[in-house]
């Protein structure tokens, strides 16, 4: 690794025969190190994005994002409200896979950075939403995989059962998940095309001076499937001030019957992220990456304990000890976003924090990332949404309570069906609310020992 930027760039002419580059430069945003990454300019005034794998896993997932950027048709493409990168082409450099796309230009936001209110986060959720909404057809097309919800209920079911064989899992979170998965009412939702774990960072801005950062592109797409929405808004744990906006504009936006459980799964999910990190860990045998995952679900574990819902309700010392172990794990986006190979964003940073930020420990905590092997890294990635900075699912029940069904529906909608006395208290939506809120009940009783 390591290559030039402009050694990268001419692996432009081989995938785009013709084209001529003038100009090659780095990525502003460097991501996670994991590709050897640059823009290439082209004489006509086009900016590309180059990323060149050396490994196996890498290589694997340039071709999946290469399949699933060819199954976004120029109609799929028309029902978005923003960009996804245009492929380009593919080839070798050197014994390396190489794959150009398009750049888009904008600006990410770290996921504790993302400000509640309009702006940012309801144009999140409405972007969400749309992919979600894409016909189920575009990634059958492409031979990508679907889940039914039977079928992600019995994954996750599986990678329980694996990452308590470790031993390394804490009884009350082993019994949380399992009743979570046994519990029918949270599996009750339609499968919809997924990003697969989207990212705050995945989202592209552009600052709308009247409306704040609006969503013009969306990055990652390379574990694009039909499954589960809520894998798309698990990373909203770490999202503390923006969850609650988010959830309402996609709510708001989605073109399907509600789904009350939607941000319970979501949690799941994120917490369960820990759990897929202990497994990689054991599955390579590496005892460093096991140790750290156990210490993670030992503070998920002790924050349970002063939860009614069963959840984290406050940011107690082990909680805190959770953040700062994830701290040492290399910061790479969940499951599917590369945020650093397809647009030249600004630092995040630089735009959100306060003066004061920065610290004295900025350069010992690179270090730190430096420190884990690149195959730690490969699953590290999908610790992001499980930093536990959402800690309080109270707001689920509040929103399960009050899902404003009506204001998504018109009044002619035939599914809604009225009682004599004028209310819509027998309607199927309120039935599925009910059955939410008595799934919520359930799962709280399983943190009880």
């Amino acid at each position: 690794m390591g290559r030039s930027p402009f050694t990268l760039a001419a692996a432009v002419t081989a995938a785009l025969p013709g084209a001529e580059v003038i100009g090659a430069r780095t990525l502003s945003a460097d991501g996670d190190g994991r590709f050897d990454s640059a823009v290439a300019t082209l004489a006509d005034g086009r900016e590309l994005a180059i990323r060149v794998a050396d490994d196996d896993e890498t290589s694997r997932e340039l071709a999946a994002e290469a399949l699933a950027l060819r199954a976004l048709t120029a109609g799929a493409r028309a029902m978005l409200p923003f960009r996804a990168p245009e492929y380009i082409g593919e080839t070798r450099l050197a014994d390396a896979h190489a794959l150009v796309t398009e750049l888009l230009p904008g600006f990410q936001i770290e996921a504790a950075m993302v400000p509640a209110g309009r702006g940012a986060a309801e144009s999140m959720g409405a972007a969400i939403a749309a992919v979600h909404s894409l016909p189920i057809s575009v990634v059958r097309g492409a031979g990508l995989t679907t889940r039914s919800a039977q079928e992600s209920r019995d994954e996750l079911a599986r990678l329980i059962d694996s990452a308590a064989s470790t031993g390394r899992v804490p009884a009350r979170l082993t019994v949380r998940w399992r009743d979570a998965v046994a519990d029918d009412d949270l599996w009750r939702f339609e499968s919809t095309v997924v990003l697969g774990g989207v990212q705050s960072t995945s989202f592209i801005f552009r600052d709308d001076p009247d409306l704040g950062p609006e969503v013009t592109g969306l990055i990652g797409w390379h574990s694009l499937a039909v499954g589960d929405p809520a894998i798309d808004l698990s990373w909203l744990s770490t999202a503390p001030d923006a969850a609650h906006d988010v959830h309402a504009a996609y709510a708001r936006a989605a073109d399907r019957g509600p789904d009350g459980a939607l941000e319970v799964r979501a949690r799941l999910l994120a917490e369960l992220e820990f759990a897929r990190w202990l497994v990689h860990g054991d599955s390579l045998h590496r005892p460093d990456i096991v140790d750290d995952a156990a210490a993670l679900l030992e503070a998920l574990a002790e924050g349970l304990h002063s939860d009614d819902l069963g959840v984290i309700a406050s940011r107690n010392e082990g909680v805190e000890s959770a953040l700062d172990a994830l701290d040492r794990v290399p910061a790479r986006a969940s499951a599917g976003a590369d945020t650093s190979m397809q647009t030249d964003a600004y630092n995040p940073n630089e735009l959100w924090r306060d003066d004061d930020a920065d610290g004295p420990d900025g350069d010992a905590d690179d270090q730190a990332t430096s420190d884990l092997s690149d195959a730690a890294a490969d699953a590290a990635r999908r610790l992001e949404v499980g930093g536990l900075e959402t800690e309080d699912l109270s707001g689920v029940r509040r929103h399960t309570a009050q899902e404003p069904t009506a204001e998504r529906r018109p009044v002619d909608d035939p599914a809604r069906t009225e009682r004599a006395d004028g209310s819509d208290e027998g309607s199927p939506e309120d039935e599925a609310q009910r059955a939410a809120r008595a799934a919520l009940q359930r799962w709280k009783s399983s943190d009880s020992e």
